[in-house]
């Protein structure tokens, strides 16, 4: 028998390499993150989806809190004279508003319920915070002595796609939403990029994801903004994912909502902004960078449990002696922690076959299977299986030794998955100095795994609106920071250029 012609049954079907998009929605329906609701473009998303969201928020909201923010919670209906101050901030966000312009319902007779009592003013569900946060700050800001002002917001928002994809782009998500007064333009720069590097730290150190930190060109930066800065990542079929933004808002928006303060010397002065936000659009990026054909790779720091362990008898006597040793090894277990994470350990004793189950932890992405037998109690070994490696294969360890041995496993495995995006993340990266050679690269079929393209670009409308750009669907992502400093001609207009800018399909 020719076995090179046996083809390997994976769990997600289609694979990453039959259709990419499809394999993303397949994995999480496997995973049981998450599922489409009644409500246009809007998601429900399920105890596993929301337990990673729940780890995030609460990583992210510690490295908040020891750099100086506090949490604090806004309204979710924004009066729409509020946008209207920020010319460019409402027109940025004008096609994606949610618009609420009556406050009651009332009945037809016919059954049916109609809107009635129109409000004076109508109130946007907000698609973000700047305008009415900026209202409040007004207040909050009268002297030197009340900056800096540090508050962030964990809420929803609603941004009306047109096209929409779970966890990537939904009307209706969850993130956080940072917003900050200063004295000074310095202040606030400092500010701004101090978060991009909190953002950096969190996407490698936890998600296990590497990014590339840059600024946005003019015509991608946030509406209002005077700079944006950026996270980049890219996803295993070679797009790339914009990952966390931080504003320096300069005094746009304190000019329009009118935050002044009184320096030292009595003077009045306009302050200096910023905000920053990432969303559950992070657990998007974690499914597209780790997982597999067999569904759901989580990196350990993240996932909602580490182990998980199943025990396996045939009688009651059995059933007796394995429930005792696996509860015994879980209070084990349940003792340790790794990296400062307490180790979280789950027991599957449901009554369906075996192998459903260990399928079932596959696709969820577990870290580590334990399944145990009253051979294994016999001879005190375990069975362990490990999410980063071929979920079939089972190696045997004492008890001890996956005891003494379970904290370094973990932390190996999220490394592990880290250096595996960023070596795949380099071997796609180039560097592109012509057109011809441009478009060759991002041309053909869609499932062709292009990557990010390092070409020289001069930041000027005409270059922005190249008719190439929406011919092979490729926008500018960002001019990274750490990118040398090096002379050429823009790839588009020939106007010179002194660094080169990361140019990719994105998501």
């Amino acid at each position: 028998m020719n076995t090179n012609n046996i083809k390997t049954k994976n769990a997600i079907n289609p694979t990453r390499t039959e259709n990419y998009p499809e394999w993303y929605l397949e994995v999480i329906k496997a995973a049981d993150l998450a599922e489409n609701s009644p409500v246009r473009g809007s998601m429900v998303i399920r105890p596993w989806g929301y337990g990673i969201w729940e780890n995030i928020r609460n990583i992210l909201d510690i490295m908040f809190k020891d750099t100086g923010h506090e949490n604090a919670y806004f309204p979710l209906l924004i009066p729409i004279s509020f946008l209207e101050k920020e010319a460019e901030h409402v027109e940025g966000f004008a096609k994606e508003c949610a618009v609420v312009t009556h406050h009651r319902l009332k009945g037809d007779g016919s059954g049916k319920l109609i809107p009635d009592g129109k409000l004076e003013e109508a109130f946007v569900i907000r698609p973000t915070s700047e305008t009415i946060i900026g209202h409040m700050f007004a207040k909050w800001c009268k002297s030197y002595r009340d900056l800096p002002i540090l508050i962030n917001q964990w809420a929803n928002v609603m941004r009306w796609e047109m096209r929409t994809r779970m966890f990537l782009r939904t009307s209706e998500f969850l993130w956080q939403e940072g917003h900050t007064v200063h004295a000074t333009e310095s202040e606030a720069m400092t500010e701004t990029l101090k978060m991009l590097d909190v953002y950096e730290n969190f996407a490698q150190n936890y998600l296990a994801i590497p990014v590339i930190k840059g600024e946005k060109t003019k015509n991608e930066r946030f509406p209002g903004a005077v700079n944006t800065y950026t996270i980049e990542a890219m996803m295993q079929d070679g797009k790339a994912l914009q990952s966390g933004t931080s504003h320096f808002l300069g005094q746009n928006f304190s000019k329009a909502q009118e935050i002044k303060y009184f320096s030292a010397n009595e003077k009045e002065e306009y302050a200096w902004t910023t905000s920053w936000g990432v969303s559950t659009r992070l657990i998007g990026g974690l499914i597209m960078t780790h997982s597999d054909d067999d569904g759901l790779v989580l990196p350990p720091k993240i996932a909602p449990a580490h182990v998980i362990i199943m025990p396996i008898w045939k009688t009651s006597d059995e059933e007796k002696q394995v429930l005792n040793y696996v509860e015994a090894l879980t209070k084990d277990i349940r003792q340790l922690s790794f990296c400062d994470i307490k180790i979280i350990v789950k027991i599957d004793k449901r009554d369906i076959r075996g192998g459903e189950k260990v399928w079932q932890s596959i696709k969820k992405g577990l870290p580590i299977r334990l399944e145990i037998g009253p051979r294994d109690i016999a001879s005190d070994n375990l069975l362990v299986a490990r999410r980063d490696k071929d979920p079939k294969d089972k190696s045997s360890m004492s008890r001890f030794d996956f005891i003494q041995n379970l904290p370094s496993i973990l932390e190996e495995m999220q490394n592990n998955l880290f250096n595996k995006a960023l070596q795949f993340r380099n071997k796609h990266i180039v560097k592109i100095n012509t057109l011809e050679a441009l478009k060759t690269y991002f041309s053909g079929d869609e499932s062709k795994v292009c990557g990010f393209a390092l070409c020289h670009y001069n930041d000027c409308d005409e270059a922005a609106n190249h008719p190439l750009m929406s011919e092979l669907k490729i926008t500018i992502r960002c001019i990274p920071l750490n990118g040398e400093n090096e002379e050429g001609c823009c790839l588009f207009t020939g106007k010179p250029s002194l660094k080169r800018v990361i140019i990719a399909k994105s998501y």
